[in-house]
């Protein structure tokens, strides 16, 4: 009896997978080919020439990360990078989180509108929010200037208020996620545990941080890796209202210099080596979103 059951489930043990099988397949081929060829042509020496046919392709092996790891400015765009990603994902996280715990206070009609107002920003395509929130700034035709008295200020002539702009876009179109992800976790937290420490004279902030958060901790941890590799990756929003990349490039970040380096320079090689070192950081950073998950599993 006991060997039929442990047969049964050796057995069962592929079902999952059998399951799984489908998509795997469908992903493989969206994901796999297109990595393989990235990787290729980071070993390449892949110009317009090459693309045209005039000169033979020739293998580099290691010189095209070696030439941008020697170039100052992939550094420069890398830190840039790393700062302004880790600014929205902040900002993201604590406008999301601060309007979840809101809609936990306000009556069913506010909660609707303000669910409404931020699904509709979820569900506005990039390009079209960039455009809009270019021309809410815009220094001749923006109401934002008109309002605040700026006359024709540009926010994106300076590097830091373009990145600033852009932020405040990123954020817009970002906390949602954030926003329904959590309340919906809030609204599973039993509410004899909140009732308990607001009786024992805890304050809102402090019922957040001693009771809700370390209860929110596994989707704390969900929607802050995911809004690390979406705003890690951001590319429309800086293109669009940057214009792309700002003036003298000082508004690049890694997807935006990629894009320039392989299309408009046509060093696609260089591109695709950037879009390697990109996908390294970001398998880096999965790997240790699985490994919090496992931990938290383990604890529970």
């Amino acid at each position: 009896m006991s060997g039929t059951t442990a047969a049964a489930r050796r057995g069962g043990g592929w079902t999952p997978w059998l399951y799984l099988a489908p998509a795997l397949v469908v992903l493989g081929g969206l994901l796999v080919y297109p990595i393989y060829q990235l990787g290729l042509i980071s070993f390449l020496e892949y110009t317009q020439a090459q693309v045209s046919g005039g000169e033979p392709t020739t293998f580099k092996g290691l010189g095209n990360y070696a030439t941008l790891f020697e170039d100052p400015q992939f550094w420069q765009v890398l830190l840039a990078t790393v700062v302004f990603a880790a600014a929205c994902v902040l900002a993201t996280l604590a406008v999301g989180c601060a309007l979840a715990v809101l809609l936990t206070r306000v009556r069913a009609v506010p909660r609707l509108a303000l669910m409404t107002a931020a699904l509709g920003a979820w569900a506005t395509p990039a390009i079209t929010g960039s455009t809009v929130w270019v021309f809410l700034f815009d220094p001749d035709f923006g109401p934002v200037n008109k309002v605040l008295g700026l006359g024709d200020h540009s926010w994106t002539y300076g590097r830091h208020s373009a990145f600033a702009l852009v932020l405040l876009e990123v954020v817009w179109c970002s906390f949602p996620f954030v926003m329904v992800t959590v309340y919906a976790g809030i609204r599973a937290i039993p509410g004899e545990v909140l009732e308990a420490a607001s009786l024992d004279g805890a304050s809102q902030w402090r019922i957040w941080r001693s009771v809700m958060a370390p209860m929110l901790r596994p989707i704390l941890v969900v929607v802050t890796i995911q809004s690390v590799i979406w705003d890690f990756k951001i590319f429309t929003q800086i293109y669009v209202m940057t214009n792309g990349g700002g003036i003298a490039g000082q508004n690049l970040v890694l997807n935006v210099y990629a894009y320039q380096k392989a299309f408009a320079s046509s060093q696609y090689s260089l591109g695709s080596a950037i879009g390697v070192v990109m996908l390294v950081i970001l398998l880096a950073v999965t790997l240790v979103y699985l490994r919090l998950l496992r931990r938290q599993g383990e604890e529970i």
